[in-house]
């Protein structure tokens, strides 16, 4: 069975700080006559950390990794790991916030992030990513549902400049087709290795997501099976 957060909540209890997540800034409208800047779309100034630089992800990163993210304990990053996996960066921000303070851990996502789910992601998640506000999060959902990250550089490329849009796209993604996807959108998958992109391709075509609990579960735990899920999908026809 999968881990709850009660599992993080086991090894710490720290105070909880009273924070706001994000600002109250009102809905942008669709088509902008030019591209606005990270702060304008923000309620807060966007960090201005290098949008190349890879965020540690909670259900990969070593107990060593999580420790040196500013905020994060060795105990928690202990307690972290022991909570694995996180399938919604609700869930993970939930433990954390509850474990070390809402400013804390929104200032730890910086450094530290579950990817989520462009297509299914809710308005308090994409509240969650550091910089972003009610307007840009408005963004995030009007070109819904996003065929792939292009879409989403493209759109969202419409309100901020190149680095900003490179900065945001490393807190999303897009679910690749189970049956369509090429052998280097599955090696992008967090935690993906060429044998593991192998049996993915082994079982093709699948015909739903039960056959692929099946057949991938062959070879890995129920939870990393759960963690896989999170990056794909089966499109109709697909």
């Amino acid at each position: 069975m999968f881990r709850s957060r009660s599992a993080l909540l086991a090894f710490v209890m720290i105070p909880v700080l009273s924070a706001g997540c994000a600002g109250d800034g009102e809905p942008a409208e669709s088509e902008p006559a030019a591209a606005e800047s990270g702060e304008a779309m923000g309620d807060a100034e966007a960090p201005g950390a290098d949008a190349a630089a890879a965020l540690l992800n909670p259900n990969l990163a070593t107990e060593d990794e999580l420790a040196a993210v500013p905020g994060i304990t060795a105990q928690v990053a202990a307690a972290v790991v022991g909570g694995r996996p996180y399938l919604r960066a609700a869930d993970l921000h939930a433990a954390l916030a509850e474990a070390v303070g809402d400013e804390a851990a929104v200032a730890a996502y910086g450094a530290l992030w579950l990817p989520i789910n462009l297509n299914d992601v809710t308005n308090d998640e994409i509240l969650l990513i550091p910089g972003v506000g009610d307007r840009m999060a408005h963004e995030f959902e009007e070109y819904r549902p996003y065929a792939d990250m292009g879409e989403f550089r493209m759109e969202i490329g419409k309100y901020v400049d190149e680095d900003e849009v490179e900065r945001l796209a490393r807190y999303v993604y897009v679910p690749i087709d189970l049956n369509s996807a090429t052998r280097d959108e599955i090696m992008a998958v967090p935690g993906m290795s060429e044998r593991m992109a192998h049996e993915f391709e082994e079982y093709r075509p699948y015909t739903d997501l039960e056959q692929f609990r099946r057949e991938i579960g062959k070879y890995v735990d129920e939870n990393e099976v759960a963690r896989f899920e999170r990056y794909v999908t089966l499109n109709p026809g697909g």
